[in-house]
C-alpha cells in the first residue's frame, strides 16, 4: 500500500502539514471492530518486558490484577513482552516457561471479555534500538522465529487478541524507515503464513518513533498485508513533555504542573503548561484520523500518560490538589479525543508504587485500584474539577427538600431500572444517600448508594410532569443535572436534556410523593439542600 504526500514540514508543533492520502482500499464500517469503540485500555507496564525476568521490575502479575483493571472498567490490556530475552540465542527459540507466562496472562483476560494486545517491547533494543538503515539478515531471522512460535501457540485464538511487532522503534531517516518496514514484511508474512485465527488477526506496526509528527509526514509507504483490512497503525502521545513526563526542571525549560485551559494556577502561573493544551491535542490526533483512519487503517493509542508529581516542595496544598486534578483532566481528554478521532488509547502504567511520582494506578502486590480519581477519567467518568470551582463538591449527600424537609428517596430500597423516586422522612437510609460527581461546569451526575443507578429524566423526556426515575448510569444528558445556586446552600437541580427543574409534584410534603421535572416556577418544592 503506497500513501503520496505533499509537501511537508517536520516540526513536533506543526498542525497542518497539506499531506493528501491515497489508499488501494478502504475498510467497511463493521471492519473497525478491532478494538472496542469506545476503548478503555490499559498497559501492563515494566512487568513481562522485564529483561531480568518476570517479576523482577514490578510484581509478576496476578489473575487479582487482571480482574481488578477488568472491574474498573478498562476493556483492553496491552502487554509488553520480551522475547528475544528469553529465547536461545543460537537457536531463537523461546524459553517455554515465558511463553506459558504470556499464554496465562492472556487467557485471564479473556476470562473477563477483554481485548488484548501482545507485542515485542523493548527488548534490550534488539530490534527497535538496532535500526541503521541497512537489511540485517540476523535481525529478519528473528523477527521470522519469534513471530512464527507466538502465532502458532495462539492460532487458535479470536480476533480479541491483536499482535503488535515493536514499540517504539527508532527510526528517523527514510533508510531506516525502508529497513523497519522489510521486517514488518517478515512479521506480516509469518504471521498469515501460520494459518488459523492468525489469517484474519489484527496486527499492528509502529510508525517511526511511534510519533504522530513523523508519522504523518514520513510513512508514505505501508507493508503489503496479505489479509487485506486487518492491519493497524500505531503511535503515541507524551505531549507536552514538560507535563507528561518531566520530573525536573532544566536549564532549556522547566516542568508544568497544570494542564488544561481550566486547570491553570493563578499563584504559580509559570508551572501552567504552556503549549500542547486541547486544541493541540484536537490537531494531533486530527493529523492521524485523515492520514490513516479515514483511509482504512485504524490507529492504535498504544501509550500515553502524565507523571504524578508527589513531594515537591513548590507543589502543596491547593496547587497539589490542582496538579493532580489537571492530571485526571489530561487523561480523560485523551481518552475522549483519542476514541472521537477514531484512534484506541491505552493508558501508560508502568508498575511504580502508586505513591511515588509515576503513573500506576493499581497497587501491583495488592490488586487495588488505588488511584480511583484516574481510573474512573480513563474508563469514561469525569475528571476531577478543578478544586473550589463547584458549588457542591463530590461527595455522597442526603439531598432534602426545602418545602417538605423530606429526603430524595429510592422507594423500598429498590434496584429496578426505571423505579420512579420519592420523597421520605429523613431517617439516614443508603437509600437516601447518593454519590455527587461533577462533570464540570456545575453539570453533576447523582448515583443513588443502594441501587447504584442515576437519577434521570424518564426516557429523556422534555414534557412537563415526566417522571423522574433512575437507571444505569449512560452518561446521556437525561442523567446529568445542572446546579444551580437559589441561596445559601440551597439549590434548583435543573435537568441538561430538558432544562426542568427537580420538583415534588403538587408541592405535597407527604411520605411517599413522587417527583417529576416541570418548568422553574421559584417554588421551595423545586429547591433542594445537600447534607
Amino acid at each position: 500500500m503506497k500513501f503520496f504526500s505533499g509537501k511537508a514540514r517536520t516540526s513536533s508543533r506543526i498542525v497542518e502539514c497539506g499531506l493528501a492520502i491515497v489508499c488501494l482500499f478502504m475498510l467497511s464500517t463493521a471492519a473497525f471492530a478491532q478494538l472496542p469503540n469506545p476503548t478503555y485500555g490499559w498497559n501492563l507496564g515494566n512487568t513481562m518486558e522485564s529483561t531480568c525476568g518476570v517479576g523482577c521490575w514490578a510484581p509478576a502479575p496476578t489473575q487479582a490484577l487482571i480482574n481488578s483493571v477488568a472491574n474498573a472498567g478498562f476493556n483492553t490490556i496491552r502487554i509488553p513482552c520480551a522475547w528475544d530475552t528469553h529465547a536461545n540465542q543460537s537457536t531463537y527459540q523461546i524459553d517455554s516457561t515465558y511463553m506459558a507466562q504470556v499464554k496465562q496472562l492472556v487467557d485471564w483476560c479473556y476470562a473477563r471479555g477483554m481485548y488484548v494486545v501482545i507485542n515485542d517491547h523493548w527488548d534490550d533494543g534488539w530490534l527497535q534500538s538496532n535500526l541503521t538503515g541497512t537489511y540485517n539478515p540476523t535481525t529478519n531471522a528473528k523477527v521470522k522465529s519469534y513471530w512464527t512460535q507466538i502465532a502458532n501457540t495462539f492460532a487458535g485464538y479470536d480476533n480479541h487478541l491483536l499482535f503488535a511487532c515493536s514499540n517504539e522503534p527508532t527510526a528517523s531517516t527514510s533508510a531506516q524507515i525502508s529497513e523497519l518496514f522489510a521486517y514488518y514484511q517478515t512479521f506480516l508474512n509469518t504471521i498469515r503464513g501460520t494459518g488459523g485465527n492468525n489469517s484474519s488477526r489484527w496486527l499492528v506496526i509502529q510508525g517511526p518513533n511511534t510519533n504522530i509528527d513523523q508519522s504523518y509526514s514520513m510513512t508514505n509507504t505501508l507493508p503489503s498485508d496479505p489479509t487485506p483490512g486487518r492491519l493497524m497503525f500505531e503511535v503515541h502521545y507524551y505531549d507536552p513533555f514538560q507535563f507528561a513526563l518531566m520530573e525536573s526542571d532544566a536549564s532549556w525549560g522547566n516542568m508544568f504542573y497544570f494542564w488544561g485551559q481550566a486547570y491553570h494556577s493563578t499563584t504559580m502561573t509559570s508551572r501552567n503548561a504552556t503549549w500542547g493544551e486541547e486544541s493541540y491535542v484536537d490537531a494531533e490526533f486530527a493529523k492521524m484520523q485523515s492520514k490513516f483512519v479515514n483511509n482504512g487503517i485504524p490507529v492504535l493509542l498504544g501509550e500515553f500518560g502524565t507523571v504524578r508529581r508527589n513531594g515537591y516542595s513548590d507543589l502543596t496544598g491547593a496547587n497539589l490538589s490542582l496538579h493532580l486534578a489537571s492530571r485526571t483532566y489530561f487523561d480523560k481528554y485523551i481518552v475522549s479525543s483519542a476514541n472521537s478521532h477514531g484512534m484506541r488509547p491505552c493508558y501508560w502504567d508502568e508498575g511504580r508504587p502508586v505513591e511515588s511520582n509515576g503513573f500506576g494506578i493499581f497497587d501491583r502486590n495488592t490488586a487495588a485500584l488505588v488511584n480511583t480519581d484516574d481510573g474512573r477519567a480513563l474508563t469514561g467518568g469525569p475528571a476531577l474539577p478543578p478544586p473550589g470551582s463547584n458549588l457542591v463538591a463530590n461527595g455522597t449527600y442526603t439531598i432534602v427538600g426545602i418545602q417538605s424537609g423530606s429526603a430524595l428517596d429510592d422507594p423500598g430500597w429498590s434496584t429496578t431500572s426505571g423505579q420512579q423516586q420519592d420523597i421520605w422522612a429523613v431517617n439516614g437510609g443508603t437509600n437516601q444517600k447518593w454519590t455527587l460527581t461533577n462533570l464540570g461546569n456545575n453539570v453533576v451526575e447523582l448515583v443513588n448508594n443502594v441501587s447504584n443507578m442515576a437519577l434521570e429524566v424518564r426516557g429523556n423526556s422534555t414534557s412537563n410532569g415526566a417522571a423522574v426515575d433512575q437507571a444505569p448510569y449512560t452518561g446521556a444528558n437525561n442523567q446529568k443535572w445542572t446546579v444551580v445556586k437559589v441561596s445559601t446552600g440551597v439549590y434548583n437541580l435543573k435537568n441538561v436534556n430538558s432544562g426542568q427543574m427537580l420538583d415534588v409534584i403538587g408541592a405535597k410534603t407527604a411520605n411517599g410523593t413522587l417527583v417529576d421535572q416541570w418548568p422553574s416556577n421559584g417554588g421551595t418544592n423545586q429547591q433542594w439542600k445537600f447534607q
